[in-house]
């Protein structure tokens, strides 16, 4: 017991666990030796409860030789909460105004990490589809610089019966260069009604390509992918909440953690107009 409680208590620094696994390793080969030259003096229940140590301190042996062999880093985690308000307001039957306001919460930061405010203009231009232009200023808060930016966006909403999706265009400029970072954004939604009240389930899929880099920081390649799962909840005639859990996976990209987060996700979108709009995702 001693050398498994020092493991936990050496870090996992390399040269430690090697330490650690040789010294894990003779003392299982060294037993188990014993235990074998021994097995007749033993009587039957020594014999059953001494013999299965030596496999289980063999076992152990090998999981810390193989974490020692093992070169990829654990992802990072974090839970979090989101907040997003939507107001939308029709300006004539085919065009509306949407005001948006984003706030998350993460447990790592210890509260508040990110804002956005701003706003998009959408044109119907059928019963299924739509486009969209707008803008939105990022702030990052608690030490969070990389957050920072500036983007004007456009996309194109197509809706098919229960499934909705969407492409966005995001171009962002950030204050530590002049350079234009682009990011595309496919989504896709599926509804499913509970009820004639509105209720429904939903699930969704977004993914992040990044088609170029910059000097400010942005990298070309696939970034990010999110996934939800959750509940529409009409609260009154005009005003409804999406509630749900988000998982927001980024794959470990040229030398960096893979991250995770886990966040409550509620959005709230009020509709000032006489028809209900569907909401749309950050």
């Amino acid at each position: 017991m001693r050398t498994l409680d020092h493991a936990f208590h050496v870090g996992l620094r390399d040269d430690n666990l090697v330490s650690l696994a040789e010294e894990t390793a003779a003392v299982a080969a060294s037993q188990c030796g014993r235990m074998t030259s021994n097995r007749s003096s033993f009587i039957a229940p020594q014999l059953t409860i001494n013999v299965s140590i030596c496999p289980l301190r063999a076992l152990v042996g090998s999981a810390l030789l193989l974490l020692v062999a093992t070169p990829a880093q654990a992802q990072q985690e974090d839970e979090q909460f989101w907040l997003q308000v939507n107001s939308n307001v029709p300006v004539t039957d085919k065009l509306r105004l949407t005001l948006e306001q984003i706030g998350r919460l993460s447990d790592a930061a210890g509260g508040l990490f990110h804002t956005e405010l701003g706003g998009i203009v959408s044109y119907r231009a059928s019963a299924a589809i739509e486009f969209g232009v707008g803008y939105r200023h990022v702030s990052g808060h608690n030490g969070n610089r990389a957050d920072d930016e500036s983007r004007i966006r456009q996309h194109v909403v197509a809706t098919f019966g229960a499934v909705t999706t969407r492409l966005r265009l995001d171009e962002r400029f950030h204050p530590d260069g002049d350079e234009i970072g682009f990011r595309i954004r496919p989504f896709i939604r599926y509804t499913h009604p509970l009820g004639r009240n509105g209720s429904a389930l939903f699930v969704s899929h977004e993914s992040f390509y990044l088609p170029n880099s910059t000097r400010w920081g942005q990298r070309r390649g696939y970034e990010r992918m999110r996934n939800t799962a959750g509940f529409v909840l009409p609260l009154s005639r005009r005003l409804s909440a999406d509630v749900g859990y988000l998982n927001q996976f980024r794959p470990e990209r040229r030398g960096t953690r893979a991250q995770m987060e886990h966040a409550l996700s509620t959005q709230l979108t009020i509709n000032l107009g006489r028809r209900r709009e569907r909401s749309s995702e950050d």
